[in-house]
């Protein structure tokens, strides 16, 4: 496996903005630096353990994303090529290379974009009990992994590191963001999943659901953050799916299995990952890549 990991970036010249789960975030005035890590979280919590590349992978495949994209709603990338970064950050270019991106500063609105194509995860358990997900009543009688009549958006909302996003409903959102940018939002997420759920249905993907960001800038609606990458989304192989169970993927929830299957009580400290879980939890997350893109990282 590639030797040169990533966990955390410390590049003293630059202003540190924050850090999340996965991403360094620096501030260049009226542009930001997105650096994504080879950290991993899975239940709102960081590993311990870094997964080699994971960071490239996951620039490369929103990259991808925003280009196919970009016609639906405009999204925040400036470049991912490090040698048209700006002075200042040209001393860091090993660190960078493939794993970067120089971004639009927008003002992030505070709510998580959740498109569901098939029920799993939170809204399997939410049916489950309710019948509806973040009160979008759906037909009785579904499985765990059914595809969905139509997709659906459930929306959440945003929570700090450490803390679990919590699923609201859409006339809530409206209360945060206001209807007419709600409205928006509901259709510019819905239209952006389908056009991503169409190209990987032929590539052998079925994305399951998916999670995007937006800011605002200038008045203007702006996609932001990652895109469809295997942390913001659940990616299952199209040729072994069976709906009335959990299904094999190309996303994290293979460390998710992996973690219950060892009774973690899912709060910090993260136990320390075997090193099998690390290797084939990258080789997901490769694959999920060259699938979908078409050719090696």
């Amino acid at each position: 496996m590639p030797t040169h990991v990533i966990s955390q970036t410390e590049f003293k010249s630059l202003t540190l903005k924050g850090r999340g789960k996965v991403r360094d975030i620096y501030d260049l005035g009226d542009r930001l630096l997105i650096v994504a890590t080879d950290r991993i979280s899975a239940f709102d919590v960081v590993m311990p353990d870094p997964i080699p590349e994971k960071g490239k992978i996951l620039t490369q495949l929103s990259r991808f994303w925003f280009d196919l994209t970009r016609e639906i709603i405009p999204n925040h990338i400036i470049s991912t090529r490090t040698e048209e970064y700006p002075q200042e950050c040209q001393a860091y270019q090993a660190d960078l290379m493939g794993r970067s991106m120089l971004v639009l500063k927008t003002d992030p609105l505070p709510v998580e974009c959740v498109v569901r194509g098939y029920l799993a995860g939170s809204g399997w358990e939410e049916y489950r009990k309710t019948g509806a997900v973040c009160g979008i009543p759906l037909p009785k009688g579904l499985a765990e992994s059914s595809k969905l009549e139509a997709p659906i958006f459930t929306p959440a909302t945003k929570a700090e590191v450490g803390l679990h996003d919590e699923n609201i409903t859409f006339s809530r959102m409206e209360g945060i963001v206001g209807k007419d940018l709600a409205q928006r939002l509901r259709s510019a997420s819905i239209e952006v999943y389908q056009k991503a759920r169409d190209f990987a249905e032929q590539r052998g993907i079925l994305i399951a659901d998916t999670k995007m960001e937006f800011g605002m800038r200038e008045g203007k609606l702006i996609l932001i953050d990652e895109l469809l990458t295997p942390d913001s989304s659940r990616f299952w192989p199209k040729d072994g799916y069976r709906p009335g169970g959990s299904q094999k993927s190309f996303d994290k929830q293979y460390l998710r299995d992996y973690l219950l299957s060892i009774k973690w009580d899912k709060t910090p400290p993260a136990p320390e990952l075997p090193e099998d879980i690390i290797k084939k939890t990258r080789g997901k997350y490769l694959e999920a890549y060259e699938r979908l893109v078409g050719k090696p990282l």
